[in-house]
């Protein structure tokens, strides 16, 4: 009876070594782990309705695993992990394991360990005369603990260099970290998980833990799956970029943009940038965006050799600009966005900008005729325009412009021909005194009249009568009528002249070319005046005005009558569209 309970035991210890030895060469993708039993079973019901192969064991930790396998061997499992997660269908933590740990098999419910392998018959060992059989132990389940640190680093160190950076993209995501991604756990990424750890409600150890590695990537992957990211190949234009796809929708082509409108009101708008040319094309594409309603005005503006970027911000918008050129092509992208959404499109932003790639071809105009491109650039886009717009006219080399006060009054900025910003140096009694922002120099200033003229003399007023509508400045010709206003104001002369409010705080020029004096509104005290009525600012008040304010007026010194061609050259080099926005 002992040599027969003897053979028994000998073979009981022959097979489970024989099974262990089976199972380690074996490999397993081991996909998630769970503290809790009734989880971890929820999880393996899920995974069961996609794969055919989900088995759950006991770790000795107490926690609970789910694996995919057993494979025959680690090339197998390692081809089957890149398979899943290129797919999206496991997380990007999972990795290759040979089962070593695995104890207690609690899935499939009734399943062996390894049942991939061919099962070792069942033996039951006799039991002794005397000897009770010990009854069934069913597995407790352990409370919901999660890992110690020293577990939480172990689990860590199985993690590859592909699952180290994705937790570091996640981070940054959600701006806990701000450095570099490159897949090692220094100083500075454990530092942001420790800040993250805090704003979820977790000890900041510093270390995640596999169940918060889990959490934060699935916090990452619903802000991506909310903003429905999204690869956009757009071989017409030639050009292939990530972008939030989930928030706008095709809407056509409007040569040199691809558009795309807003989706079921999430207010994102993008524009894809596609067309042939050169250095002068980024420079023309560059100073034409900057007018567009969706590029605000305040926002840093920042341009090189071959590319440029424009950010925009307003109460109710903002937007993000980059173009480059490259190989004889103009491409790039326009972000616009609500500025409640400002902290998910700094990352979308992000993902644009690294995802963009130039691909052979572009957008084609319908018309090439270089002079309509500036229209078709602007097809079905909202221009911005100025509050208001009046002329002015240099005063120095420098750039300094004196207009009318109420050309600038109330602005959010100041424009000197709609390129160069301004700003207000003085102002007193009607006048305002303009510095550009930026070195400038004009190609002519003004030469003041020594002398107030004769009456009926010829005049002629240098103006953007059309507020910009025109490219140049236009010259309205007529006639010194008297040395005061209507009122007896010595300050003032009366004109015979048609002009318009564009001309208002544009030079007022003698025969010889001399600034005789500046235009300044109409006010009619409620009357209707003979047509042709027009007042201007003796040249003697502006240059008090500018020698007050540290601006040396320049006197003209004689001359010859001009002829209306070189009096409108003359007045084109020193009048200046001031724009109030």
């Amino acid at each position: 009876m002992m040599r027969a309970l003897f053979a028994s035991l000998v073979l009981c210890v022959s097979l489970a070594i024989g099974t262990t030895a089976g199972l380690a060469q074996q490999s397993w993708v081991q996909v998630e782990s769970h503290p809790s039993l009734r989880t971890a079973q929820e999880r393996a019901r899920s995974y069961g309705v996609a794969f055919n192969d989900v088995s759950g064991f006991l770790l000795p930790g107490g926690w609970y695993t789910l694996a995919l396998g057993p494979y025959p061997d680690p090339a197998t499992a390692r081809a089957r992990l890149r398979e899943l997660r290129a797919q999206g269908v496991i997380p990007r933590d999972s990795y290759i394991t040979d089962g070593t740990g695995y104890r207690d098999q609690f899935w499939p419910i009734g399943a062996a360990i390894g049942t991939a392998t061919p099962a070792a018959p069942e033996v039951t060992p006799t039991p002794a005369p005397d000897t009770a059989v010990a009854p069934e132990v069913s597995l407790p389940e352990p409370e919901d603990l999660d890992e110690t640190p020293r577990e939480a680093r172990a689990s860590e160190r199985l993690l590859d260099r592909e699952g180290r950076e994705e937790l570091q993209v996640a981070l940054q995501w959600f701006g806990f970290y701000t450095a570099a991604i490159d897949g090692s756990f220094g100083r500075g990424t454990r530092a942001s998980m420790a800040r993250w750890q805090t704003a979820n409600a977790y000890d900041p150890t510093g270390i995640l833990t596999t169940k918060q590695r889990a959490d934060l990537l699935g916090q990452y992957q619903a802000a991506l799956d909310a903003l429905g990211l999204g690869t956009v190949d757009e071989d017409k234009a030639g050009i292939k970029i990530t972008m939030p796809t989930g928030l706008v929708e095709f809407e056509g082509y409007d040569y040199p943009f691809v558009r795309y409108a807003e989706k079921d009101g999430s207010g994102v708008q993008v524009l894809l940038i596609s067309q042939a040319g050169d250095g002068a094309t980024l420079g023309g594409l560059y100073e034409i965006m900057q007018t567009l309603e969706i590029v605000p005005l305040e926002g840093q503006r920042v341009k090189r050799a071959d590319s440029f970027t424009l950010r925009g911000k307003s109460d109710t918008l903002e937007s993000y600009t980059y173009a480059k050129l490259d190989r004889g092509y103009v491409k790039g992208f326009t972000l616009v966005y609500p500025p409640a959404r400002a902290a998910d499109m700094a990352r979308v932003i992000e993902i644009m900008q690294d995802s963009f790639e130039m691909t052979e071809g572009s957008l084609v105009a319908t018309d090439s005729d270089e002079a309509t491109q500036s229209v078709d650039l602007l097809s079905g886009l909202e221009l911005r325009k100025p509050k208001q717009s009046r002329s002015g006219f240099y005063v120095d080399g420098r750039g300094a412009v004196v207009t009318v006060a109420e050309a600038v009054g109330s602005c959010e900025r100041i424009t000197l021909d709609g390129a160069y910003d301004a700003e207000v140096a003085a102002t007193a009694d009607g006048l305002a005194l303009l510095r550009p922002k930026d070195a400038l120099v004009p190609l002519g200033f003004a030469r003041f009249a020594p002398n107030l003229g004769r009456l009926r003399s010829p005049v002629a007023v240098s103006g953007y009568s059309y507020e910009g509508a025109l490219t140049a400045p236009t010259l309205t010709f007529g006639t010194l009528e008297d040395l005061q206003n209507l009122s007896g104001d010595a300050r003032f002369k009366r004109l015979d002249l048609l002009a318009l409010s564009g001309d208002v705080g544009g030079p007022v020029l003698d025969e010889m070319g001399a600034v005789s004096g500046m235009l300044t509104p109409l006010e009619t005290g409620g009357r209707a005046l003979p047509e042709g009525t027009a007042f201007a600012l003796k040249s003697s008040e502006i240059t008090g005005f500018l020698s007050q304010n540290g601006v040396a007026p320049v006197t003209a010194r004689g001359g010859v009558e001009l002829g209306a061609e070189a009096l409108l050259a003359q007045g084109t080099e020193i009048t200046v569209l001031v724009s109030c926005w």
